[in-house]
């Protein structure tokens, strides 16, 4: 039986500032790749990162933007972002992109490829919606940090590293409501969709790839933070 295993790729790993990634992407390919050769299927999200809040700043300095606007500007990056993606991995993804998160394509390939969806709705929503889609019990969530923290760790210098904590404590963390193009750990309403499906979520920093074996494997020495139900 093939495991599903859902990852949430940070749009910054993809696009770090400096432009495109490409070192990151040919070893998390090459990853990924080795994990699809054996009993994985992998959906991978891909966010829309630095590149949707770079174009959601422009819009903003010269003109009065609507949520949806920003939102839609965050979900043709994801897009994109997307389509690089899978075109990085095109021997082995299937060809279409998923849109709709709700919709369950049968796929034979062994990754597939999954973007913005619609407005009020982020990619880690997205990544809980396929989760629940597919059967998949944890979402894997990566960024540019090793760990969640009790705040802003860029701004706060006794910010706290959390390795454990359940979805009440998480929530307390990241807020009730979502904005387009916030950078925050997990997004508000993606946590409390995945409270109530009963996921485990994994924090963990994308950049870090022998890590990022350990934790698809499902060993439990690896680094990065556990959000979990009782």
């Amino acid at each position: 039986m093939k495991k599903t295993i859902v990852i949430s790729l940070g749009g910054s790993l993809i696009v770090p500032k400096g432009g495109i990634d490409i070192l990151f992407l040919k070893k998390f390919k090459k990853l990924i790749a080795d994990f699809a050769k054996k009993d994985y299927k992998i959906i991978l999200i891909c966010g829309g990162g630095r590149t949707a809040r770079d174009y959601q700043k422009s819009a903003k300095a010269i003109t009065k933007l609507t949520r949806d606007d920003l939102d839609w500007i965050g979900i043709h990056a994801t897009r994109l972002n997307g389509h690089l993606v899978r075109t990085i991995f095109r021997d082995i993804v299937h060809p279409t992109i998923i849109k709709n998160p709700n919709q369950k394509v049968i796929f034979k390939e062994k990754v597939l490829i999954g973007v913005g969806w619609r407005p009020g709705c982020s990619t880690d929503y997205d990544a809980v919606l396929l989760a629940k889609t597919y059967g998949a019990k944890k979402v894997i969530n990566l960024t540019n940090i090793d760990y969640l923290y009790d705040k802003n760790p860029t701004i706060y210098k006794n910010a706290k590293k959390i390795k454990e904590i359940d979805w009440q404590g998480f929530r307390k963390i990241v807020g009730n409501k979502w904005d387009p193009g916030a950078n925050t750990p997990f997004d508000p309403i993606a946590s409390r969709e995945a409270q109530k499906l009963g996921l485990e979520l994994i924090l963990a920093n994308g950049k870090k790839l022998d890590n990022l074996k350990k934790i698809i494997r499902g060993d439990k020495n690896f680094i990065g933070s556990i959000v979990y139900n009782h």
